[in-house]
């Protein structure tokens, strides 16, 4: 009988990564406006310790809805925190803390390290108050692509017609901005990008940061930010953005006049695909024989029709076997293939993980 076990050595194996993109929209209609009045939205699920919000692409009591993001507000108590006395104080710092210890860790001391607003952990300015977007796992898969974040904010005065997600007016544009190869990879969730104004003016001033492996945004609420999304009036009595945050505000308020202002946001996902590749070689003296009981009929080969015909098989599986000849994974041949001494194969076998 030919060998009916062969040995796999290393020529015969290599390994390959391919990372596949698919494009996320998330529209102003769906996070708010389409589902109910705003502050009330079907699709907007609310808890009773107020410390974020959850936004599905549908009335999240129905079995059909998906979750599309968490958002939240906080700030640090080295900065805005030390002059607080916000009814939700404790809950704004929480969330800026529980944040900031996930996605930028501890520093020499032990104490919670701010995020920063340039990503240069050793000095610049720190995003002591922010807005937080966490993005659901079925939407990022592995990760957001870096270079393909943009979120669009409405900045217009608070009103029915000039601010929410459907006005195409004084929109401002954020995203990542050559992230693609600048970006940073001090923080213990993976790497992060770096957010800039894009439109209607592009910006060098950092304006938050985009964490590509834990799929969450932080947006800064200094500086540019808190200028122009508005100066003058937010959702919730006339407030400004940054007294939406310091003043006694609860995060439900805050997060709902955020998100109402979302007008787009979109990103490519990322889904790594890791392979191993098996190259199956039969060379010409190899598997010509069968071992299945039906290929021969009264001591003769059913596929030679003389006697000084050579041994024929036909190859329509490949089992990849353990050290110890344990069946681990099998392939099928889409249609039976011929082997004789006259001819040598070889297969490829991908193993996808």
């Amino acid at each position: 009988m030919a060998t009916v076990y062969k040995t796999l050595t290393n020529n015969d194996v290599t390994s390959t990564r391919t990372l596949l993109h698919e494009a996320i929209p998330i529209t102003g209609t769906i996070v708010s406006g389409t589902y109910g009045a705003f502050g009330s939205e079907a699709n907007v699920k609310d808890y009773s310790h107020e410390m974020f919000q959850s936004v599905y692409d549908y009335p999240y009591l129905s079995s059909s809805a998906n979750h599309i993001f968490d958002i939240a507000v906080g700030y640090a108590t080295s900065a805005l925190g030390n002059n607080m006395s916000d009814t939700y104080h404790n809950k704004k710092v929480n969330i800026y803390n529980q944040m900031a210890q996930v996605l930028m860790g501890y520093d020499h001391t032990g104490s919670i390290r701010e995020f920063d607003q340039d990503g240069d952990l050793t000095g610049g300015s720190k995003i002591t108050g922010s807005v937080f977007i966490n993005f659901s796992r079925l939407l990022i898969k592995d990760e957001i692509k870096k270079g393909s974040f943009t979120l669009s904010l409405g900045t217009g005065a608070y009103g029915a017609t000039t601010m929410y997600h459907h006005s195409t007016t004084n929109l401002m544009t954020i995203g990542d901005t050559n992230a693609a190869t600048a970006y940073k990879v001090n923080s213990p969730a993976g790497e992060y990008g770096i957010l800039y104004e894009q439109s209607p003016v592009a910006r060098t001033n950092p304006i938050g940061l985009v964490f590509y492996q834990a799929g969450v945004v932080v947006l800064n609420y200094g500086d540019r930010l808190t200028g122009s999304v508005p100066a003058t009036a937010f959702d919730v009595n006339g407030e400004t953005a940054e007294g939406l945050l310091t003043g006694s505000y609860s995060p439900k308020a805050s997060a709902n006049a955020w998100r109402h202002r979302i007008n787009n946001i979109s990103f490519n996902n990322t889904v790594e695909l890791n392979s191993a590749v098996y190259f199956c070689r039969a060379n010409h003296n190899e598997f010509n024989y069968s071992a299945n009981p039906t290929y021969i009929s009264g001591s003769k080969i059913r596929v030679k029709e003389n006697p000084d015909d050579a041994p024929t098989s036909y190859i329509t599986t490949v089992g990849l076997y353990s050290s110890d000849n344990e069946l681990l994974a099998v392939a099928k041949l889409s249609e039976p293939l011929k082997k004789d001494p006259t001819n040598e194969v070889t297969l490829r076998v991908r193993l996808d993980y």
